[in-house]
């Protein structure tokens, strides 16, 4: 597909809430770069149609932000609404983040819509199937959704590849369109800080020895401590059992889990007391020195049910720091040799803290580490790169 277009193309970013979501955090990363070069123009459009945390960085960067609820009892004015932004906004690009919602959403601006039209693929399959499996008329909703994506998308892109598999846009329907992987990309060098002070800072903050070992676990805290409940999905209870495994065996293990707490964290914090590890184990909350706490910890503990790539295990990974990852996880995310393994979660707690303890103690290389992350497709400038091809002439890697 080739498209001529003007050196500085302007597109159209469907998403939920402009919030701390992976794909969000990277769009932003994305504005910014492209803010200092003039690249390209970027707006939003927020199906929600509530606020979020970067809205306030997006205008000061040049965007502009429309709230236009999508629903069912909201449809007529988000008709009228998303055809009237894509009329005046005179994109060359729409990329919708919103999975099978994106083809009701091309329906809604047939007519008007831009020649380069991309449905992104970010979350696990097996949530989007417990989303929309709930009920009759949820299904067909979605079946009718990934019909018109094969209809109304030129492009269709995942997390990772492999995800594009799994939501089933490799059928015979979807032949006709471009598929590829576009990695949500970062700046690696926000990870090559200094290791002695960073771990001097945590370990001071959280009045642990020095000589600890620390289990870093980075992700929202599930509303169920239950790794069998249907949205379990960064597996916050299984890494608690981990590390209380862990714990028994190493005096020196401690473990701290950043990310959104929920009403399963006092649950988990009595199994913890009950292990005799309090103090041990602890709940962060959200943190924004996460390049920090990777720099500082030993190992990234990453058990989830499901992953539509893990860009937190790339991270860590650029901070020279090991990983323990669930085999849901794609292997797109091993970016550096050596340092990622992949279980299964059935192998059990045990299992798992029998392979993490050597991890806790692996020697790093947090510079050769650093760089191999900075040559990669998730590198900020490389990712940003692949969306300029891909809007200014519909080139898709």
């Amino acid at each position: 597909m080739t498209i001529e277009k003007g050196p500085s193309p302007r597109v159209l970013q469907v998403i939920g809430t402009l919030g701390m979501g992976g794909a969000e955090t990277w769009l932003m990363e994305v504005l910014r770069l492209w803010a200092a070069t003039g690249a390209a123009r970027m707006d939003f459009l927020a199906t929600s149609g509530q606020p979020g945390l970067f809205d306030d960085e997006a205008r000061a960067l040049g965007a502009t932000i429309h709230y236009l609820r999508y629903g069912r009892r909201d449809l007529p004015r988000f008709v009228g609404g998303f055809r009237q932004i894509l009329r005046r906004g005179r994109y060359e690009a729409i990329h919708d983040h919103q999975d099978y919602a994106s083809g009701w959403h091309f329906l809604c601006g047939a007519g008007v819509l831009p020649p380069v039209r991309v449905t992104h693929v970010h979350n696990p399959a097996y949530q989007i199937r417990n989303n929309y499996g709930v009920t009759v008329t949820r299904r067909l909703t979605a079946r009718a959704g990934r019909a018109l994506v094969a209809r109304f998308a030129t492009h269709v892109t995942g997390a990772s590849r492999q995800l594009i598999g799994e939501y089933g846009l490799d059928a015979p329907a979807f032949a006709h369109i471009p598929k590829a992987a576009l990695y949500c990309g970062f700046e690696p060098t926000r990870f090559a800080g200094d290791r002695q002070a960073a771990r001097a800072a945590l370990l001071g903050e959280f009045c642990w020895p020095d000589d600890a070992l620390v289990i870093l676990y980075v992700g929202r805290i599930d509303q169920s401590p239950d790794p069998a409940h249907p949205r379990t999905h960064k597996n916050a209870g299984f890494a608690v059992d981990v590390a209380i495994a862990a714990g028994r065996r190493e005096a020196r293990v401690r473990m701290l889990l950043a990310g959104r707490p929920s009403p399963a964290v006092p649950l988990l914090q009595h199994r913890i007391a009950e292990a005799g590890l309090g103090g041990r184990i602890l709940f962060a909350g959200v943190r924004r020195d996460i390049e920090r706490l990777m720099t500082a910890a030993d190992a990234l503990l990453f058990p989830s049910r499901g992953e539509g790539l893990g860009m937190v295990a790339v991270e860590a990974q650029s901070a020279g720091l090991p990983v323990l990852a669930s085999s849901a996880v794609p292997r797109e995310a091993a970016v550096v040799p050596g340092l990622m393994r992949f279980l299964e979660l059935e192998e059990g707690a045990e299992r798992w803290a029998e392979v993490l303890l050597p991890a806790l103690v692996q020697p790093r290389d947090v510079v050769q580490s650093n760089r191999r992350v900075a040559a990669s497709r998730f590198a900020i400038a490389q990712s940003a790169g692949s969306l300029l091809r891909l809007y200014g002439s519909g080139e898709l890697e």
